[in-house]
Protein backbone atom coordinates (compact mmCIF):
# COMPACT_ATOMS: atom_id res chain seq x y z
CA UNK A 1 0.00 0.00 0.00
CA UNK A 2 1.86 3.54 -0.93
CA UNK A 3 0.70 6.18 0.91
CA UNK A 4 -2.86 6.31 3.49
CA UNK A 5 -5.82 6.92 1.39
CA UNK A 6 -8.13 9.46 2.23
CA UNK A 7 -11.83 9.87 2.34
CA UNK A 8 -12.87 12.94 0.20
CA UNK A 9 -16.26 12.93 0.97
CA UNK A 10 -16.88 13.74 4.23
CA UNK A 11 -14.81 16.24 7.12
CA UNK A 12 -11.95 14.92 8.13
CA UNK A 13 -10.00 15.31 11.30
CA UNK A 14 -6.25 15.42 11.28
CA UNK A 15 -4.70 12.00 10.25
CA UNK A 16 -7.40 11.05 8.19
CA UNK A 17 -10.60 9.16 8.22
CA UNK A 18 -14.44 10.81 9.54
CA UNK A 19 -14.73 13.08 12.06
CA UNK A 20 -14.71 10.89 15.04
CA UNK A 21 -16.59 11.64 18.49
CA UNK A 22 -13.58 10.85 20.16
CA UNK A 23 -9.84 11.73 20.32
CA UNK A 24 -8.02 9.09 18.76
CA UNK A 25 -4.76 7.38 19.41
CA UNK A 26 -2.55 4.71 17.74
CA UNK A 27 0.01 3.43 19.69
CA UNK A 28 2.79 1.26 18.04
CA UNK A 29 4.37 -0.80 20.22
CA UNK A 30 5.05 -4.56 21.55
CA UNK A 31 3.10 -6.68 23.40
CA UNK A 32 3.42 -8.06 27.24
CA UNK A 33 1.43 -11.13 28.19
CA UNK A 34 1.54 -9.98 31.76
CA UNK A 35 -0.60 -7.23 30.66
CA UNK A 36 1.54 -4.40 32.45
CA UNK A 37 3.27 -2.94 30.15
CA UNK A 38 3.02 -2.41 26.35
CA UNK A 39 0.10 -2.07 24.33
CA UNK A 40 -1.84 -3.34 27.18
CA UNK A 41 -0.63 -0.44 29.34
CA UNK A 42 -0.97 1.92 26.34
CA UNK A 43 -4.52 1.07 25.89
CA UNK A 44 -5.95 0.92 29.36
CA UNK A 45 -4.32 4.21 29.71
CA UNK A 46 -6.18 5.58 26.66
CA UNK A 47 -9.63 4.03 27.56
CA UNK A 48 -9.29 5.92 31.37
CA UNK A 49 -8.55 8.96 29.58
CA UNK A 50 -11.98 8.85 27.52
CA UNK A 51 -9.63 8.49 23.86
CA UNK A 52 -10.33 5.72 21.45
CA UNK A 53 -7.13 3.78 21.23
CA UNK A 54 -5.95 2.03 18.57
CA UNK A 55 -2.64 -0.83 18.11
CA UNK A 56 -0.42 -1.87 15.87
CA UNK A 57 1.70 -4.30 17.45
CA UNK A 58 5.64 -4.77 16.70
CA UNK A 59 6.57 -7.73 19.24
CA UNK A 60 5.24 -10.27 20.61
CA UNK A 61 6.84 -10.72 24.32
CA UNK A 62 6.58 -13.92 26.76
CA UNK A 63 6.85 -12.41 29.84
CA UNK A 64 5.41 -12.46 33.73
CA UNK A 65 5.81 -10.39 36.48
CA UNK A 66 9.07 -11.73 37.28
CA UNK A 67 10.57 -10.24 33.54
CA UNK A 68 10.97 -10.82 29.75
CA UNK A 69 11.33 -14.80 28.89
CA UNK A 70 11.00 -14.74 24.90
CA UNK A 71 10.74 -11.69 22.57
CA UNK A 72 9.34 -12.50 19.21
CA UNK A 73 9.04 -9.56 16.09
CA UNK A 74 6.90 -9.50 13.67
CA UNK A 75 7.29 -8.82 9.81
CA UNK A 76 7.68 -5.17 9.54
CA UNK A 77 5.48 -5.24 6.70
CA UNK A 78 2.69 -6.59 8.79
CA UNK A 79 3.31 -3.77 11.07
CA UNK A 80 2.91 -1.42 8.55
CA UNK A 81 -0.50 -2.63 7.24
CA UNK A 82 -1.68 -2.64 10.77
CA UNK A 83 -0.67 1.43 10.60
CA UNK A 84 -1.99 1.93 7.39
CA UNK A 85 -5.66 0.18 7.88
CA UNK A 86 -5.97 2.06 11.00
CA UNK A 87 -4.76 5.59 9.80
CA UNK A 88 -6.56 5.31 6.19
CA UNK A 89 -10.10 4.18 8.03
CA UNK A 90 -10.61 5.58 11.28
CA UNK A 91 -7.28 8.14 11.49
CA UNK A 92 -5.35 9.52 14.37
CA UNK A 93 -5.16 12.39 16.26
CA UNK A 94 -1.76 11.38 17.61
CA UNK A 95 1.01 8.56 17.50
CA UNK A 96 2.50 6.54 20.10
CA UNK A 97 5.46 3.99 19.66
CA UNK A 98 7.10 1.86 22.17
CA UNK A 99 9.02 -1.00 21.58
CA UNK A 100 10.07 -1.37 17.91
CA UNK A 101 12.88 -3.80 18.40
CA UNK A 102 14.67 -3.44 15.17
CA UNK A 103 16.15 -1.51 12.49
CA UNK A 104 13.30 -2.91 9.76
CA UNK A 105 10.30 -2.38 11.70
CA UNK A 106 12.06 1.24 12.91
CA UNK A 107 12.20 2.15 8.97
CA UNK A 108 8.52 0.96 8.43
CA UNK A 109 6.83 3.13 10.78
CA UNK A 110 8.98 6.45 9.66
CA UNK A 111 7.73 5.60 6.24
CA UNK A 112 4.11 5.79 7.14
CA UNK A 113 4.35 8.43 9.05
CA UNK A 114 5.71 10.54 6.54
CA UNK A 115 2.24 10.35 4.65
CA UNK A 116 0.74 11.65 8.25
CA UNK A 117 3.16 15.09 8.80
CA UNK A 118 0.42 16.66 10.98
CA UNK A 119 0.41 13.59 13.39
CA UNK A 120 2.20 14.62 16.49
CA UNK A 121 4.56 11.84 17.59
CA UNK A 122 5.31 10.58 20.46
CA UNK A 123 8.15 8.04 21.03
CA UNK A 124 9.09 6.18 23.94
CA UNK A 125 12.77 5.15 23.66
CA UNK A 126 12.38 1.55 25.14
CA UNK A 127 15.37 0.18 24.99
CA UNK A 128 15.29 -2.48 27.77
CA UNK A 129 12.30 -3.85 30.35
CA UNK A 130 12.34 -3.02 33.59
CA UNK A 131 14.11 -6.39 34.43
CA UNK A 132 16.94 -5.77 32.35
CA UNK A 133 15.96 -7.74 29.18
CA UNK A 134 16.93 -6.28 25.73
CA UNK A 135 13.97 -5.00 23.56
CA UNK A 136 15.90 -2.75 20.85
CA UNK A 137 18.61 -4.83 18.63
CA UNK A 138 22.00 -2.93 18.67
CA UNK A 139 21.61 -1.93 15.00
CA UNK A 140 18.29 -0.16 15.74
CA UNK A 141 19.75 2.33 17.83
CA UNK A 142 21.35 4.14 15.14
CA UNK A 143 18.04 3.91 12.90
CA UNK A 144 16.27 5.26 15.72
CA UNK A 145 18.33 8.36 15.51
CA UNK A 146 18.39 8.46 11.65
CA UNK A 147 14.46 7.96 10.35
CA UNK A 148 12.40 8.98 13.84
CA UNK A 149 14.13 11.37 15.98
CA UNK A 150 13.70 13.97 13.75
CA UNK A 151 9.91 13.29 12.81
CA UNK A 152 9.14 13.10 16.97
CA UNK A 153 6.93 15.98 18.43
CA UNK A 154 7.67 14.77 22.21
CA UNK A 155 10.75 12.26 22.77
CA UNK A 156 10.21 10.48 26.73
CA UNK A 157 13.45 8.75 27.88
CA UNK A 158 13.93 7.71 31.23
CA UNK A 159 17.94 8.03 32.05
CA UNK A 160 19.94 4.88 31.06
CA UNK A 161 17.78 5.43 28.12
CA UNK A 162 19.07 9.07 27.41
CA UNK A 163 22.54 8.00 28.63
CA UNK A 164 22.22 5.32 25.23
CA UNK A 165 20.48 8.02 22.50
CA UNK A 166 23.56 10.29 23.65
CA UNK A 167 26.78 7.36 23.83
CA UNK A 168 27.64 8.74 27.45
CA UNK A 169 28.22 6.34 30.17
CA UNK A 170 25.68 4.89 32.46
CA UNK A 171 24.98 6.60 35.39
CA UNK A 172 26.18 10.16 34.05
CA UNK A 173 23.23 12.10 34.94
CA UNK A 174 23.14 12.63 38.62
CA UNK A 175 21.33 16.11 39.23
CA UNK A 176 18.64 17.86 37.79
CA UNK A 177 21.57 20.46 36.18
CA UNK A 178 22.67 17.47 34.23
CA UNK A 179 19.10 16.49 33.32
CA UNK A 180 18.69 19.90 32.13
CA UNK A 181 22.38 19.52 29.93
CA UNK A 182 21.03 16.12 28.66
CA UNK A 183 17.55 17.03 27.53
CA UNK A 184 19.15 20.15 25.97
CA UNK A 185 21.40 17.78 23.47
CA UNK A 186 18.68 15.10 23.15
CA UNK A 187 16.79 18.27 21.10
CA UNK A 188 20.23 18.44 19.12
CA UNK A 189 19.19 14.61 17.78
CA UNK A 190 15.73 16.44 16.35
CA UNK A 191 13.04 15.92 18.58
CA UNK A 192 10.77 19.08 19.22
CA UNK A 193 10.13 18.43 22.84
CA UNK A 194 12.10 16.25 25.24
CA UNK A 195 10.37 15.14 28.44
CA UNK A 196 12.88 13.44 30.58
CA UNK A 197 12.09 11.31 33.39
CA UNK A 198 14.20 11.60 36.25
CA UNK A 199 12.53 8.20 38.48
CA UNK A 200 16.21 6.66 38.56
CA UNK A 201 17.75 9.68 39.58
CA UNK A 202 20.18 8.88 42.95
CA UNK A 203 18.42 10.19 46.10
CA UNK A 204 14.84 10.40 44.49
CA UNK A 205 13.25 8.09 47.03
CA UNK A 206 15.00 9.90 50.07
CA UNK A 207 13.95 13.13 48.88
CA UNK A 208 10.59 11.75 48.17
CA UNK A 209 10.33 13.93 44.74
CA UNK A 210 10.10 12.52 41.42
CA UNK A 211 11.50 15.24 39.22
CA UNK A 212 11.05 15.30 35.48
CA UNK A 213 12.22 17.84 32.71
CA UNK A 214 10.54 19.30 29.96
CA UNK A 215 12.76 21.59 27.16
CA UNK A 216 11.83 22.56 23.99
CA UNK A 217 9.95 24.60 22.03
CA UNK A 218 10.37 26.42 18.47
CA UNK A 219 14.20 26.45 17.78
CA UNK A 220 14.29 22.58 17.63
CA UNK A 221 13.78 20.76 14.21
CA UNK A 222 10.30 21.24 11.90
CA UNK A 223 8.38 19.62 10.44
CA UNK A 224 6.04 19.26 13.43
CA UNK A 225 2.01 19.34 13.82
CA UNK A 226 0.92 22.92 13.24
CA UNK A 227 -2.06 22.33 14.89
CA UNK A 228 -0.74 21.37 17.81
CA UNK A 229 -0.04 24.74 20.25
CA UNK A 230 3.85 24.83 21.14
CA UNK A 231 5.33 26.55 24.34
CA UNK A 232 7.52 29.09 23.87
CA UNK A 233 10.59 28.72 22.14
CA UNK A 234 13.53 27.26 24.67
CA UNK A 235 11.23 27.08 27.17
CA UNK A 236 12.24 24.75 30.37
CA UNK A 237 9.73 23.32 32.80
CA UNK A 238 10.97 21.35 35.81
CA UNK A 239 8.20 18.79 36.84
CA UNK A 240 7.93 17.91 40.38
CA UNK A 241 5.77 14.94 42.12
CA UNK A 242 5.31 12.48 45.14
CA UNK A 243 7.80 9.69 44.91
CA UNK A 244 5.78 6.75 45.54
CA UNK A 245 7.55 4.08 47.66
CA UNK A 246 6.15 0.67 46.04
CA UNK A 247 7.87 -1.65 44.05
CA UNK A 248 4.88 -2.29 41.86
CA UNK A 249 5.55 0.26 38.75
CA UNK A 250 5.65 -2.44 35.83
CA UNK A 251 4.58 -0.27 33.03
CA UNK A 252 5.08 3.90 34.15
CA UNK A 253 7.02 4.48 30.77
CA UNK A 254 4.59 3.06 28.69
CA UNK A 255 1.58 4.57 30.52
CA UNK A 256 3.32 8.17 30.58
CA UNK A 257 3.75 8.08 27.12
CA UNK A 258 0.47 6.87 26.22
CA UNK A 259 -1.28 9.45 28.57
CA UNK A 260 1.07 12.21 27.15
CA UNK A 261 -0.11 11.51 23.33
CA UNK A 262 -3.71 11.13 24.49
CA UNK A 263 -3.78 14.46 26.46
CA UNK A 264 -2.00 15.87 23.36
CA UNK A 265 -5.20 14.04 20.93
CA UNK A 266 -7.31 15.74 23.25
CA UNK A 267 -5.98 19.52 22.48
CA UNK A 268 -3.54 20.23 25.19
CA UNK A 269 -0.57 22.17 24.93
CA UNK A 270 2.47 20.16 25.48
CA UNK A 271 3.17 21.72 28.99
CA UNK A 272 -0.16 21.08 30.17
CA UNK A 273 -0.23 17.40 28.47
CA UNK A 274 2.87 16.44 30.16
CA UNK A 275 2.25 17.70 33.87
CA UNK A 276 -1.56 16.12 33.45
CA UNK A 277 0.59 12.59 32.10
CA UNK A 278 2.27 12.94 35.18
CA UNK A 279 -0.26 13.59 37.68
CA UNK A 280 -1.96 10.68 36.06
CA UNK A 281 0.68 8.14 36.47
CA UNK A 282 1.04 9.08 39.44
CA UNK A 283 -2.27 8.44 40.35
CA UNK A 284 -1.85 5.30 38.80
CA UNK A 285 1.10 4.16 40.83
CA UNK A 286 -0.96 5.20 43.89
CA UNK A 287 -3.31 2.88 43.16
CA UNK A 288 -0.95 0.04 42.15
CA UNK A 289 -1.19 -3.80 43.47
CA UNK A 290 0.78 -6.59 43.39
CA UNK A 291 1.04 -9.33 40.77
CA UNK A 292 2.63 -13.11 41.05
CA UNK A 293 6.14 -12.87 42.27
CA UNK A 294 7.49 -9.98 41.13
CA UNK A 295 6.69 -6.58 40.30
CA UNK A 296 3.34 -5.59 40.23
CA UNK A 297 1.40 -3.17 37.81
CA UNK A 298 -0.19 0.34 37.89
CA UNK A 299 -4.25 0.55 38.55
CA UNK A 300 -5.33 2.41 35.15
CA UNK A 301 -9.41 2.10 34.75
CA UNK A 302 -11.14 4.24 36.97
CA UNK A 303 -12.36 4.30 39.65
CA UNK A 304 -8.68 4.90 40.89
CA UNK A 305 -8.57 4.90 44.69
CA UNK A 306 -4.55 5.66 46.17
CA UNK A 307 -4.86 3.33 49.14
CA UNK A 308 -0.52 4.14 49.92
CA UNK A 309 0.65 7.18 51.02
CA UNK A 310 3.49 9.28 49.14
CA UNK A 311 7.36 9.00 51.22
CA UNK A 312 6.26 12.14 52.22
CA UNK A 313 3.09 11.59 54.51
CA UNK A 314 2.08 15.34 54.24
CA UNK A 315 2.25 15.94 50.48
CA UNK A 316 -1.89 15.59 49.02
CA UNK A 317 -2.49 12.40 46.83
CA UNK A 318 -3.17 13.01 43.02
CA UNK A 319 -6.68 13.77 42.14
CA UNK A 320 -8.28 10.61 40.84
CA UNK A 321 -10.54 12.80 37.99
CA UNK A 322 -10.13 11.57 34.43
CA UNK A 323 -7.88 14.55 33.34
CA UNK A 324 -5.21 14.27 35.92
CA UNK A 325 -5.46 17.60 37.38
CA UNK A 326 -4.95 17.79 41.25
Amino acid sequence: MSGIARPETAATRPGGGIVAPVARVLTVAGSDSGGGAGIQADLKTMQALGVHGMSAVTAVTVQDSLGVKEVHQLPPALVRAQMEAVLADIGADAVKTGMLHSADTIRAVAEVLRDCPELPLVLDPVVAATSGAALLEPAALAELRRSLLPRVYVLTPNLPEACLLLGRAPGAIDSVDAMLDCAHALLQLGPRYVLLKGGHLAGAAARGQAVDVLVGGEEASGGHPAAVESAPAGSVKILAGDWWDTPHTHGTGCALAAALASYLALGRTVDDAARAAKSYVAAAIAASYPLGSGRGTLAHLPPIRPYRRPARASRALPSRGPDGAR
